[in-house]
């Protein structure tokens, strides 16, 4: 599809829904472990992964991402708490055999993950679907995990990575490839927080054109560095996007995600519930903020949104606990 064929689809596509219904086919993601773990290096206690469990049980929560299928032959586990690596009895410590409605995930990173080794049959594990997150360039081999892992008896999502910084025909090209794939769910991610709502609505469309072709699922996944978050998040749900990722209080990498507390507000099925969400922000979330753990909105996470650029420049300038704002800009658009 053109620029022009995408642009004119936007203007005749309607939206699902309005904000007064709902539509049972949204499912939500809880990310808190596997995102927000970029936060603190994975160091969540077991009690806090209970009550996040808990919590996302009872507010209604489809999906509650455990954390990555990480290789400890590329990180060590030394350095890094359970939830890089979600080994079966760490998972299993935490959610027993799970007999809760709510699925879990766990996420796999193309060239991160020693996924024959690490990811075993499905009968063996309380895991219920694997994200494999991929770049543009590395869809062949994302595609050789997604081929594994639903062989192994998983659902299965590609979660691509920085379509911010792809051309419209390498999207497409990677569309195609993942629609002749067994991946269950397509994902639209937003990882440097750079689109604006307009764009968001362009791209899902795409997307779902693709869906519909193969039938698959589209999910969206977004990031906060310019406050658009949440915003991007429904704006691609009303256009179709059927699978939605959140974190407690916006926890992730950088700028954080979608809030739990704003989606979950949001959203009109019946079978969601805000107030267990709340308590856990009080409980878990405040003194999580007051023993050091950062994340959230902040101007450097703005200055490389707005850019298109890795949130690590901005990571760097906050440790250093710069204030130069203006300099710093300078600086990324000399690099850019």
């Amino acid at each position: 599809m053109s620029t022009a064929e995408n642009e004119k689809s936007v203007q005749t596509a309607q939206r699902k829904g309005s904000l007064l219904s709902f539509r049972p086919d949204i499912k939500v993601l809880d990310a808190t472990l596997r995102d927000g773990g970029l936060c603190n290096d994975f160091r969540f206690t077991d009690e806090f992964a209970k009550a996040l469990y808990k919590a996302n049980v009872a507010a209604g929560v489809d999906y509650m991402e455990m954390g990555y299928k990480a290789s400890k032959a590329l990180f060590d586990p030394q350095k890094f708490g359970k939830y890089k690596f979600c080994d079966e009895e760490d998972l299993r410590a935490v959610v027993g055999e799970n007999p809760s409605p709510m699925k879990l995930s766990v996420m796999a990173d193309v060239g991160r993950t020693d996924f024959r080794k690490d990811i075993g049959p499905k009968k063996d594990s309380v895991v219920d679907m694997v994200r494999v997150a991929c770049y543009v360039n590395e869809i062949p081999r994302a595609i050789e995990m997604i081929e594994y892992c639903a062989k192994q008896g998983y659902e299965t999502c590609a979660n691509l990575m920085a379509v911010s910084k792809a051309k419209e025909e390498e999207i497409c090209a990677a569309l195609d490839m993942l629609g002749n794939s067994p991946a269950d769910v397509i994902y639209l991610v937003d990882s440097y927080g750079s689109l604006y709502p307009e764009q968001v609505a362009k791209l899902t469309l795409l997307y779902l054109e693709y869906g519909d072709k193969y039938k698959k699922s589209i999910g969206m996944h977004a990031h906060n560095n310019q406050q658009l978050a949440f915003g991007n998040t429904i704006e691609a749900a009303s256009w179709g996007a059927s699978y939605l990722d959140m974190t407690m209080n916006g926890i992730g990498r950088g700028a954080g995600n979608c809030s739990s507390e704003l989606l979950l507000g949001f959203l009109k099925n019946p079978k969601f519930h805000l107030t267990p969400v709340l308590r856990f922000l009080t409980d878990y979330m405040l003194p999580l903020r007051a023993q050091g753990t950062v994340w959230g909105y902040d101007i450097p996470y703005l200055l490389t949104g707005r850019l298109n650029m890795h949130p690590s420049s901005a990571i760097a300038f906050l440790r250093a606990e710069r204030s130069d704002y203006a300099e710093f800009y300078g600086e990324l658009q000399d690099r850019d």
